[in-house]
């Protein structure tokens, strides 16, 4: 037992406990705040968190900090293999002061990354007696041993990261329920969940906050796939005409006779198949909002009637001479060059003034990595209720595949690329090879030159950790536990890849 209590050990295990009780949002950094302080205090040079898949009777690392840590969490163990296995099979603790004499020792996990490791300790993490993972301390600094009382610190460690895990658990799996009724009700009403975590979105949300209290036309510009009906949704959502009708019409989808008879309604007799009086969308949308997707596909000769309804407010349905008065919200979208067909003749000048009083524009996926992650688990968590299938996520590669790809189909290759690998998906995790993506073939705009892998991949990490430091207001400490990595290593990447702050 403790012998002694330390007062700095003691209070940063107060300080944890407090963060613990105070439902911390992130577990994943709760994680690594514990095991970096465990490291810290007890002196070791790296530490790992490793958990149990008990289907599968695997161990996979779930934290792993070091000057290895990044390659370290690549790997998985089997349930009694190597020193951390035997800790999980056995559920004791162990403190071994002779790694590579020990018959229990597994190396080559130090081999393939370069790591000896000379001294380990390692505990398990126990729920209600029940060993869910393993905390492991390797290497004490200066060369020294590790003794009884690490350990028994060590063990309050792994105490507190299993209290603050099936804490998480509960709390995670009230907010799916919860997000699982919210998005029912959405269905219900025809809407969709707002998923997002990227600064460039929340500055839009921002932005949508502000619009959604005017009665101002809005464009919303952006690429095929990137979400605009959903924007135009929450600028309708958080308006004072919520309560009343939100109406969708895709001018791409009708031939021209047929969606002006769509958007305006005809009375009987007006051709040949209007045997009845029909209402149209503007009609319908009456107190409320009217989305029209894919604006830039308007034909020239409804552009006019538009116009018409836009400043006046009123129309005539197609076979009637009769004008009915609207109070109607329009929001238009399209992921054409609006401003080359008002160049071309193609769309009319006044409506396009008409419709951009306040124009949003919403950039594609592959300017906003930090969404995929948010969105693949959106969409993971969907499919799996809709498919009656279980996966813990995507593995590290699979993930890495999707923040490497350029998504051409934005959000919607996204969603599609998911729900595929969800059906075939066999193992508990959503693979690499579930995704099928297919590789870039566009070059970098950037890098029209060198286009070798390394190239990419160093282009690629220089961008994400810019923007990690962006974040974090360029706080390296922050960023790097952010990253999962040491801080000495990310100033180490900064330097190699040139990083500079945009500010200095």
């Amino acid at each position: 037992m403790l012998s002694k209590i330390d007062i700095q050990k003691f209070n940063t295990l107060i300080e944890i406990s407090n963060l613990i009780n105070s439902n911390y949002l992130d577990i994943h950094s709760l994680l690594t705040e514990i095991i970096d302080s465990a490291t810290r205090l007890c002196e070791g040079e790296a530490s790992s968190l490793l958990l149990t898949d008990q289907e599968n009777q695997e161990l996979y690392f779930e934290i792993a900090l070091g000057a290895k840590g990044a390659e370290v969490r690549q790997f998985t163990l089997k349930v009694g293999e190597g020193i951390a296995g035997w800790v999980v099979k056995h559920n004791k603790s162990i403190i071994v002061n002779d790694v590579e004499n020990d018959r229990r020792y597994l190396n080559t996990i130090s081999q393939q990354i370069d790591y000896p490791c000379k001294t380990m300790m390692a505990v398990p993490m126990r729920i209600k007696d029940n060993c869910i993972g393993v905390i492991e301390l390797l290497n004490k600094k200066s060369d020294k041993y590790f003794v009884q009382e690490d350990l028994d610190w060590l063990e309050i460690f792994a105490n507190q990261a299993a209290i603050a895990l099936i804490n998480a658990r509960s709390i995670e799996q009230a907010r799916n329920e919860i997000q699982l009724l919210q998005d029912q009700l959405k269905i219900d009403q025809g809407y969709h969940t707002l998923v997002a975590k990227s600064q460039v979105i929340m500055d839009k949300i921002e932005i949508i906050d502000r619009v959604a209290k005017t009665d101002s036309s809005v464009l919303i510009l952006g690429e095929s796939g990137v979400g605009k009906e959903i924007f135009a949704e929450q600028i309708h959502i958080r308006s004072a005409r919520r309560d009343k009708p939100f109406v969708r019409v895709n001018c791409a989808a009708l031939p021209e006779g047929l969606l002006e008879s769509e958007l305006f309604g005809h009375v009987k007799g007006a051709f040949t198949n209007a045997v009845n009086n029909r209402r149209g969308r503007f009609e319908m949308a009456d107190g409320g909002t009217i989305f029209l997707d894919e604006i830039g596909d308007l034909p020239l000769a409804l552009q006019a009637k538009l116009l018409r309804v836009i400043q006046q407010r009123t129309f005539e349905k197609l076979g009637s001479d009769t004008s009915i008065t609207v109070n109607v919200r329009i929001l238009a979208a399209t992921n054409k060059d609006i401003e080359a067909l008002v160049g071309r003749g193609e769309f009319r000048t006044d409506l396009y003034y008409r419709l951009n009083v306040l124009p949003i524009y919403i950039p594609p996926l592959r300017q906003r990595t930090e969404d995929i992650p948010e969105l693949a688990g959106f969409f993971l968590k969907k499919c799996m209720r809709e498919t009656k299938k279980q996966f813990e996520g995507f593995s590290r590669k699979a993930m890495e595949s999707m923040l490497a790809y350029s998504w051409p189909g934005n959000v919607r290759e996204l969603e599609n690329c998911v729900e595929r690998a969800c059906v075939i998906g066999k193992t508990k995790w959503i693979e690499e090879e579930d995704l099928f993506l297919k590789p870039n073939i566009q070059p970098s705009i950037h890098d029209e030159g060198d286009r070798s892998l390394k190239t990419a991949i160093n282009s690629f990490k220089a961008h994400y950790i810019q923007k990690a430091l962006d974040e974090n207001k360029w706080n390296q400490t922050e960023t790097a536990r952010v990253l999962d990595i040491q801080r000495t290593y990310l100033s180490r990447l900064i330097k190699e890849l040139e990083i500079t702050n945009p500010k200095e």
